[in-house]
């Protein structure tokens, strides 16, 4: 498909951000836009499934929640559980006396950006694909625009460009802008450094409290993480691909492979999967009698990935290559899944962006000259708020991953069973669990 010559504003990537960077500029009058992606539509892979309570706020603001509210399910909290018994559980329903919307949102993030792209077509706005780019470079008449070349020859010329293209960023390496751990590389060694997901059934369908739809449940058990979300049937024709289908609950795990047990194949098979619940699972899900006493397999293995995980930020999320480029999502900062931030603090990101274009873009209509001052204090308040969200990630995992190892012979007791003992005693009050839905929320940190 033939792209346009020119636009005021290119959004190169359509995942969370980017779709929700398009959204944005809509809703505040903007159209001169386009929105490219490097690959066809449906072939990104789906990791993230939490959206919360301070991001539908934002996404209400641009009127982009009642799609994702429709078709999502309301989570009532998140559990931290060994892999008999409850540990702690984080309700959602205090979150009532701050929002709208005192809930978290599970719902898979290809299912996520398949209901905010028809929300874009609603607005006449459809994303370009597959355009990959493969260039920038300063335009030779007007030292405000850059001309943006891609793989297939093409060329357009914009005077704002919207790094949205994930973690490997092609436009962040363009524009020659460093990214890397904030605290430097092997501060510590990140038991979610490598993961794998998958979306299974089970034979029989599992019971128990876990496997009820509304509710995050979060394993901990020796040094390692193994998360558990039941969907239901919910998602099963957005889910299901390759011809197959099923009506079957349909459930979500992931768990963190110790480096020691070597690299994950890149699409883990029905039968990795089992032994990873097995080995780290609820016994709710489990095929092991001593632990189960209604064993239950994997049934159908639906989907499956694995993935590397680190923090890593944008040394700028702004500067000037001709026109004026930001990163926006995975592209400006990543971090551990633990606590589920990462998409929220993209797509929160992408609207404040969008709004601050929109500013620049009308102040620059009265006065051609006007300084950066609007985009640069923007991006220096989303930078310092995704170096605020990795120390927070990184403490959650650092709690996560500690181990049942005692101390010492003389110290029957180790940091993983003192973590269990603290959390167990402290869940028993309201005034906790409603500190740590609202450190989940991102109603603080918005």
């Amino acid at each position: 498909m033939s792209l346009p010559e020119n636009t005021t504003v290119l959004i190169v990537g359509a995942g969370p951000a980017g779709l929700t960077a398009a959204l944005s500029l809509a809703h505040h009058r903007y159209h001169d836009f386009v929105i490219v992606d490097a690959v066809v539509e449906g072939q990104n892979a789906s990791r993230a499934i939490t959206i919360h309570s301070a991001t539908v706020e934002a996404l209400a603001s641009i009127d982009a929640a009642d799609g994702l509210l429709s078709q999502a399910i309301k989570g009532k909290s998140i559990r931290i559980t060994s892999r008999s018994s409850q540990i702690f559980e984080a309700k959602f329903d205090p979150l009532k006396k701050h929002s709208a919307h005192p809930y978290a949102l599970y719902i898979p993030q290809n299912v996520t950006e398949l209901v905010l792209g028809q929300k874009l077509q609603s607005l006449g706005v459809q994303v370009q694909r597959p355009h990959r780019v493969v260039g920038m470079k300063q335009n030779e008449k007007d030292s405000r625009i850059t001309d943006v070349s891609f793989e297939d020859g093409q060329v357009i010329r914009a005077r704002y460009i919207i790094g949205a293209d994930g973690a490997r960023s092609i436009i962040r390496t363009i524009a020659g802008i460093g990214f890397s751990d904030p605290e430097g590389p092997n501060i510590a060694n990140n038991i979610m450094a490598q993961m794998v997901s998958a979306d299974v059934t089970f034979e029989p369908e599992p019971v128990g409290p876990l496997t009820l739809e509304g509710h995050l449940n979060g394993t901990v058990f020796s040094g390692n993480f193994f998360l558990l979300t039941p969907f239901g049937n919910r998602f099963n024709t957005e889910l299901t691909r390759d011809g197959k289908s099923t009506t079957k609950s349909i459930f979500r795990v992931g768990c963190a492979i110790p480096v020691k047990n070597g690299e994950p194949p890149r699409a883990p098979p029905r039968e990795y999967i089992q032994d990873l619940i097995d080995k780290y699972g609820p016994a709710c899900i489990t095929s092991d009698p001593s632990l189960n006493p209604t064993p239950v397999k994997v049934d159908q293995l639906v989907w499956s990935t694995r993935f590397r995980t680190h923090s890593a930020i944008a040394d700028r999320t702004f500067t000037r290559l001709g026109a004026a480029v930001f990163l926006v999502g995975d592209a400006a900062h990543i971090h551990s899944p633990a606590g589920g931030q990462g998409m929220n603090l993209a797509i929160r990101d992408a609207i404040f962006l969008a709004e601050a274009v929109t500013k620049h873009i009308q102040a620059s209509a009265e006065n051609p000259d006007v300084d950066d001052t609007i985009l640069q204090e923007l991006a220096d308040a989303r930078h310092a708020r995704a170096l605020e969200i990795i120390g927070f990630s990184k403490a959650l995992l650092k709690l996560a991953s500690l181990t049942y190892d005692s101390y010492a012979w003389w110290m029957p007791c180790s940091g993983a069973s003192i973590r269990d003992l603290i959390l167990r005693i402290l869940g028993r009050f309201d005034f906790v669990q409603s500190k740590v839905a609202w450190g989940l929320s991102g109603l603080g940190r918005r």
